[in-house]
């Protein structure tokens, strides 16, 4: 039997917003590729708002096998390096939801609102209700000396009616306001996927995800294979001018890829440059034809465009454009 591209990990680290789900929506055919194996799965997102158990929820209302133990979140990883730079009790201003208050509590320091109570940190996590007044007070915190930690830096949230604003819109924010950097605990930071590798007990595991400058890059940063799905942020276009750390292992259209044995050789298409174009020819699967390509297009930065030779070619081509 030819062994799925999953097959050889003892787990898969599975992001979210873009990868399970749009919001309340889910991604097509995403719960049916998942439900195949009793291989350990752990969610882990960059989405600091939410609880794990309201994540685990929310996974559970969506047709997913999940439990709170499974979410690793960056708002635990976020409290995690609090507590490594500050002394317990210290006060800690909160920038999101009172899930991410939640878990600064739970490593014994103490949130606050406001900048008069003299945080030593600022935390910033995202939450559809950060106005003004909410980054004025950090803002006065961060430039009176306080500690400044981001659960994330995603410019933009996939949602069912399109890309919002993420938290790193509002990280922005704050950055031009006050001159400063945050540590950031999110992907592609590497400390959430190393708590992800803490809970899962190996390093053997597969990150799955559908951005190259988080999911993928993360991977990378902390030495794992990954695998990126086009079913959310990055495009193939993305993919085409990616930059070597946010370069997949592997790349599929859907989540159903890491049923299918994993790409051992050569797959069918050819690429070659001719002048400034990518001509791509041959047969076979859509995925692998925009592989072949980005192998070509990563030592060819110059290129113009991808020139599909035959109808087979653009017919990937169409497909690989194509959000599932």
């Amino acid at each position: 039997m030819v062994a799925r591209l999953r097959d050889p990990y003892d787990a898969l680290l599975l992001d979210l917003d873009g990868t399970l789900y749009r919001g309340n929506d889910v991604v097509p055919g995403a719960v049916d590729a998942l439900s195949s194996s009793a291989q350990r799965r752990l969610y882990v997102t960059n989405n600091a708002s939410r609880s794990p158990a309201d994540v685990a929820q929310h996974l559970s209302d969506l047709g997913f096998d999940a439990a709170e133990s499974d979410v690793v979140t960056s708002s635990q990883a976020a409290a995690r390096l609090l507590a490594e730079h500050l002394e317990p009790g210290d006060a800690v201003l909160i920038v999101g939801t009172d899930a991410l208050a939640d878990e600064v509590r739970a490593v014994g320091l103490t949130p606050t609102r406001a900048a008069d109570d003299l945080p030593k940190a600022v935390v910033q996590g995202h939450s559809t209700a950060t106005d003004w007044s909410i980054l004025a007070e950090a803002a006065y915190a961060i430039r009176a000396g306080a500690l400044w930690v981001a659960a994330n830096t995603d410019t933009t949230l996939p949602t069912e009616r399109g890309f919002a604003p993420g938290n790193g819109a509002m990280v922005a924010a704050l950055r031009v306001a006050t001159l400063s950097e945050p540590i950031v605990a999110g992907k592609p930071a590497a400390p959430l996927l190393e708590d992800a590798l803490q809970r899962c007990g190996s390093r053997n595991c597969l990150v799955v995800g559908d951005r190259l400058d988080t999911d993928i890059a993360g991977a990378n940063e902390v030495k794992l294979d990954s695998l990126l799905v086009l079913t959310g942020v990055s495009t193939a276009d993305d993919l085409l001018g990616a930059a070597p750390s946010e370069r997949p292992t592997y790349l599929a259209l859907s989540l159903d890829a890491l049923n299918q044995p994993a790409d051992a050789g050569p797959s069918g298409w050819h690429v070659e440059l001719d002048g400034s174009d990518l001509v791509l020819s041959g047969s076979g699967d859509a995925s692998a034809a925009l592989l072949a390509t980005a192998r070509v297009a990563w030592n060819h930065a110059g290129f113009r465009r991808v020139a599909p030779a035959d109808s087979a070619a653009e017919q990937a081509v169409v497909q690989w454009n194509t959000r599932a």
